[in-house]
């Protein structure tokens, strides 16, 4: 690839740094890893982007978002592509993120919820996790309210040292 595509693929994904999740705006679409790839075809740019889970709500402001402040940083024209395989998973989440998650006040997930690679997501038991680290006050004597929080892939929690209520970004 030549150095003038490199140049404006770096300048994409920094650019990407920049869009807020809208679900969870502490964190980027990046930090989030559901941008797989930019890709340079020339007269434009193409995201490839795999939403959380197929039925997303934030699907396409997310594709809209991308795309209007790739066009906004001079970087257009642009197209997003969603692709679904291999399914997202919360090890996509990089360390900024679940950084990002704990400040935020959301517990980030714990472990892992694939094998290395591009092997096939593993079944996380809803139940196996006990108990989690409070973002709060950092105590792991914690329980857990609801299966659901503010959306389907997060949890309610509680922390019975501080009592504040917490989020928890479920292992998918």
């Amino acid at each position: 690839m030549a150095q003038a595509a490199l140049d404006r693929v770096d300048a994409a994904w920094r650019t990407l740094d920049g869009v807020p999740d809208p679900e969870v705006p502490a964190l980027s679409v990046r930090d989030l890893g559901i941008v797989r790839d930019v890709v340079d075809h020339g007269d434009s740019l193409e995201v490839v982007l795999t939403p959380t889970y197929s039925g997303c709500p934030a699907t396409e402001v997310i594709e809209k978002s991308v795309v209007d402040a790739l066009v906004a940083a001079g970087l257009g024209p642009v197209r997003a592509t969603t692709r679904r395989a291999p399914a997202w998973t919360t090890d996509w989440i990089s360390e900024a993120g679940r950084r990002k998650l704990r400040e935020y006040g959301i517990a980030p997930p714990t472990g892992t919820a694939a094998v290395a690679g591009e092997a096939p997501i593993r079944v996380v038991r809803r139940d196996a996790v006990t108990a989690l680290e409070c973002p709060r006050c950092g105590s792991t004597h914690t329980e857990r309210l609801s299966a659901f929080g503010s959306t389907a892939c997060k949890a309610l929690w509680r922390c019975l040292d501080c009592r504040e209520p917490f989020e928890h970004f479920k292992p998918i």
